[in-house]
Order: C-alpha cells, then sequence, then structure tokens
C-alpha cells in the first residue's frame, strides 16, 4: 500500500511562489526509493506532465513550460518529494498532482497518485 498526500496549493497573484510538498507513505519499504512526477490538470484540460525526479534525486527533468521557474527536489529522509514554483503565471493554474513510480512524461507510466492539491494564480 502507497499513499501519496500533496500539501501547499492555493491562491497566488501572477509572479507569485509556492511550494509544493507529496509526503509518500508505504508499508513495504521506504517512499524513498520511489521515482517521482507532478502534473497538473486545468479544467477542461487532459493531464499535464510539469516535472520528474529520479529515486536518487540525481536526475530531475521538466516540460518546457516551467524550465526555469520550478524546480523539483527530495527529501529522502522525510520521504517527501517538493516543487518549488516561482515567477508564476495565470496559466499555471490547476490542481497538481503528484505520482509515484517512474519519471516518464505519460501519466500511464506511473502507479501510484496522490488526490491532487488547487494552485489558483491570479493575474
Amino acid at each position: 500500500q502507497v499513499q501519496l498526500v500533496e500539501s501547499g496549493g492555493g491562491l497566488v497573484q501572477a509572479g507569485g511562489s509556492l511550494r509544493l510538498s507529496c509526503t509518500v507513505t508505504t508499508s513495504r519499504y521506504s517512499g524513498s526509493r520511489y521515482s517521482m512526477g507532478w502534473f497538473r490538470q486545468a479544467p477542461g484540460a487532459e493531464r499535464e506532465f510539469v516535472a520528474a525526479i529520479n529515486w536518487s534525486g540525481g536526475s530531475t527533468f521538466y516540460a518546457d513550460s516551467v524550465k526555469g521557474r520550478f524546480t523539483i527536489s527530495r527529501d529522502s529522509v522525510k520521504n517527501t518529494v517538493y516543487l518549488q514554483m516561482n515567477s508564476l503565471k495565470p496559466e499555471d493554474t490547476a490542481v497538481y498532482y503528484c505520482a509515484a513510480g517512474s519519471v516518464e512524461t505519460m501519466a500511464s507510466s506511473y502507479t501510484y497518485w496522490g488526490q491532487g492539491t488547487q494552485v489558483t494564480v491570479s493575474s
């Protein structure tokens, strides 16, 4: 059983920052063994890849739309993955989901998903 719990969403003005957290809980072994990703889904749109980090934290991947503004990182001791979002734009408004099991850009590559956290960027 693997559970992912996101937090940190909210309302922010354009140009502002937010940091999302995703804590992995597993009964079998350390959650730090999973590669992790962040996705987002705006109303009426498909779920899209945002960023991913491999199990060791040594490799990170970003969508072109967030490169240079978002940073993914992980704390293996806390079994938590972070998404630092800077210079936010109204088009970043979406429900953000963390996912475990891959570093691919396709959502179907991930095995476990969190419940999502809303990020709203006002203009």
